[in-house]
């Protein structure tokens, strides 16, 4: 049966801070998570009860093993995680300085195993067929993760819903003025993309909201996401409906995992026939919930916790409901 959600890209183990506003160099107690963005999508798409799987490749060591068995725990199906011995399991470590500090630490030299990953290694079949399909922008930054992406999204040719998380982290390219050139190529064959402004900036060049979501359109989705941080999220569709919804309140203990939580839920709601707004306000309450929690992998929350959060949000919580632009 056809995976509901099939991600594929970057994969690691968090070592988290157990102590916060504290630097690396004097933190002394650490926790050790499964990471890398597109497979947390995965992991938060099965705590929804969503059938998930990820393609990527750990390196040939204890880390690796940890990977299967984290994902195996989580209920995400591990048979698309390949191994490559051109490097370790990438780590990522960082520090945790509350409500919006959290500088970030790839260890990931000289090169990922997630970025080894083979185009005649990929399952097209299972590409083609999942309900899902989850890029991300790091998966385009190296060969031969760029020319294996390329060819499952080209394969795939926009059956059902195929998402491209634009996913911006400039030092995982060699040159970055390459990136949007790439980033042109994949919206050709998406569905929806997801960004913040930063990274709808880098796709299009575009960093207004608005302006942002209708150069994503023009590149050739059919839903432009655009994540405002403190704003909200903006969503506009071809048909030129848009929803723009409020951020939800939250005591921030880690940001990191909140866009991954958004990611996981957005697959919820598309997959669960919701419209736009209500599928973007359920995402939002999501990542506003990981964003309250220490882990990411660890921290995703079950439908019934997103529906209490937003509850507790409010009928009256300021947003702006479905409109034309």
């Amino acid at each position: 049966m056809p995976f509901q959600v099939l991600t594929m890209g970057r994969v690691g183990v968090d070592v988290y801070p157990l102590q916060t506003g504290v630097g690396l160099a004097e933190v002394t107690s650490f926790g050790k998570y499964l990471g890398g963005s597109p497979t947390n999508v995965a992991v938060a798409a099965a705590r929804y009860g969503r059938s998930a799987a990820v393609i990527t490749k750990t390196g040939a060591d204890p880390f690796g093993k940890f990977v299967r068995q984290a994902l195996d725990g989580y209920g995400v199906d591990s048979r698309f995680v390949g191994t490559s011995d051109i490097a370790p399991t990438p780590v990522t470590f960082c520090e945790i300085f509350p409500p919006d500090d959290f500088p970030l630490y790839f260890y990931r030299l000289p090169k990922a195993p997630d970025l080894d990953i083979q185009r005649d290694e990929l399952d097209l079949g299972a590409v083609r067929d999942a309900r899902i399909f989850w890029v991300t922008g790091t998966g385009l930054s190296e060969e031969p993760s760029r020319s294996a992406t390329l060819a499952a999204l080209a394969h795939r040719a926009k059956a059902d819903t195929t998402v491209f998380d634009l996913d911006w982290r400039p030092m995982f390219w060699a040159d970055p003025s390459q990136a949007r050139a790439y980033y042109a190529q994949a919206l050709r064959h998406t569905t929806v993309a997801v960004g913040n402004l930063d990274e709808c900036e880098v796709a299009t060049g575009e960093r207004e909201p608005y302006a942002a979501a209708k150069a994503l359109l023009a590149a050739g989705v059919e839903l432009a996401v655009v994540k405002q941080g403190p704003r909200g999220v903006l969503a506009v569709g071809r048909d030129g409906s848009a929803a723009e919804v409020a951020p939800v309140a939250v005591d921030v203990v880690n940001g990191l995992g909140a866009g991954d939580a958004f990611g996981g839920a957005l697959c919820h709601g598309l997959l669960s026939g919701w419209d736009t707004h209500r599928t973007v306000s359920f995402a939002n309450a999501a990542g506003a919930i990981v964003a309250g929690r220490l882990a990411c992998s660890d921290a995703m929350p079950t439908e019934a916790e997103v529906e209490e959060k937003l509850r507790a949000a409010g009928p009256d919580a300021p947003d702006k409901s479905q409109r034309e632009v």
